[in-house]
């Protein structure tokens, strides 16, 4: 619960609204009900408005209550952004990063980011939150995280997006696999024959691989979905079923062969995202500057030299990240 007792007043309206019922609204905040009912009651009086219809079955806002609402929320994100800069550790002693990705980064990028990041600045604790994009993109808005990895092509204009580098999604197939030694690129033909392990329909990869076929009026041969990359790729890597996934994977799994297609996937860019109205704090600011430090000189420079277009790399290329304090 908030101490502050203007967030805490807020929280509680906010908490009605969501769950439309005092009851579990109640249980979410661990009040009893009575006392959430009777700060309600309260804030309309002082207000001189009713705030929520109580009279059907859910409890919904009156026309009041959804205008107020609507400025009491900007003003609780924003209390809450001013109570973290308060709070913010100018020496990078100690503070306080939550970050959020989307699946397809755990495979590759995530690790050595937050592996060196951490070796400089120890004192900071990272929360670290997978989630899909569209979420990433609302927790941003709603202040729940302070940076994502995502994609450029942002849904919200209050989102600023940094471009990190290229990326493209490829045809992955085991070392068993037979076109595993095939040099010439995939067809469509040949493409819609060959049996997929595809991500679930809540990664945005599998958008992408499902227009890839609507657009040639082609469907794909799944074989099996699942909603983890690390089960994919383990299936992948074992038998004789191929996936689709970015080419960035292969900085960490160059046991696996990346075949092209032609034509092939559009080229999307990965970047930061961060939300533009959010207080940047030291932490937010220092881990930015690591993520660059990384792509452009250090371990993960073989992704940041493909931040205008794909790049070859040659398979098993990958580098070891440096300890920082050891340069």
């Amino acid at each position: 619960m908030q101490r502050n007792p203007l967030l805490r007043n807020i929280s509680y309206l906010l908490a009605v609204d969501e769950h439309r019922n005092f009851t579990r609204a109640a249980d979410a905040l661990c009040v009893s009900q009575s006392a959430l009912s009777q700060k309600v009651r309260q804030l309309e009086d002082e207000l001189g408005a009713q705030l929520f219809d109580r009279g059907g079955r859910v409890v919904r806002l009156t026309e009041f209550g959804t205008i107020y609402l609507e400025y009491a929320r900007r003003a609780y994100y924003d209390l809450l952004t001013a109570q973290r800069a308060v709070k913010d550790v100018h020496d990078l002693s100690r503070g306080q990063l939550r970050v959020a990705f989307t699946p397809t980064f755990t495979e590759y990028l995530v690790a050595p980011v937050i592996e060196y990041f951490h070796e400089k600045y120890p004192g900071v604790v990272i929360e670290m939150t997978e989630m899909s994009l569209d979420a990433v993109e609302t927790a941003l808005v709603e202040d729940q995280v302070d940076l994502a990895f995502g994609f450029t092509d942002v849904r919200f204009d209050e989102i600023e997006a940094e471009p990190l580098f290229a990326e493209q999604l490829m045809l992955v197939v085991g070392n068993d696999h037979p076109l595993a030694t095939q040099r010439t690129a995939v067809t469509p033909e040949q493409f819609a024959k060959i049996p997929l392990a595809l991500l679930t329909t809540n990664f945005v990869s599998r958008f992408y691989v499902e227009s890839y076929f609507t657009s040639r009026d082609m469907q794909p041969t799944v074989a099996l979905q699942a909603n983890s990359i690390s089960a994919v790729l383990k299936i992948v890597s074992h038998g004789k079923i191929a996936t689709i996934l970015p080419s960035s994977i292969e900085f960490e799994h160059s046991n696996l062969q990346y075949v092209s297609l032609n034509p092939a996937f559009p080229v999307r860019t990965a970047a930061l995202l961060r939300y533009k109205r959010a207080y940047r704090s030291v932490a937010s600011t220092a881990f930015v500057a690591s993520v660059m430090e990384l792509l452009g000189d250090g371990c993960l420079s073989s992704l940041g030299m493909s931040k205008k277009g794909i790049t070859d790399r040659t398979p098993g290329s990958r580098m070891e990240c440096e300890n920082p304090k050891q340069q």
